[in-house]
């Protein structure tokens, strides 16, 4: 029932930003918690964030830890990811997923967008 679309994404280079934006239809956003997930080519799907809706927590990978900022507007329906001082590593398909609460497991997760790319090259 639930519908997740991403945008934002697109190329930039190394130590630049860019702001994904994960809306969400067919549901209220007040409901679900969202996570952000990343895959690179020939690699496992990451996760690196999550938005937790009945606590308010967010929670980040180690590995985008002060770089990256995830935030919703339940009003917009939307839930976004700032990603800043982007490394060529960060390079992946970037998607974000609902559930019930904040997990690192891909599996605890029931609806997914199609995703967005983002591309750090110089």
């Amino acid at each position: 029932q639930l519908q997740l679309a991403e945008s934002g994404g697109g190329l930039v280079q190394p130590g630049g930003s860019l702001r994904l934006s994960c809306a969400a239809f067919g549901g209220s956003l007040d409901y679900y918690s969202i996570g952000w997930f990343r895959q690179a080519p020939g690699k496992e799907r990451e996760w690196v964030s999550c938005s937790d809706s009945r606590t308010g927590s967010t929670l980040y990978a180690d590995s985008v830890k002060g770089r990256f900022t995830i935030s919703r507007d339940n009003a917009k329906s939307t839930v976004y990811l700032q990603i800043n001082s982007l490394k060529p590593e960060d390079t992946a398909v970037y998607y974000c997923a609902s559930s019930r609460g904040c997990s690192g497991h891909v599996s605890s997760y029931d609806y997914w967008g199609r995703g967005t790319q983002v591309t750090v090259s110089s």
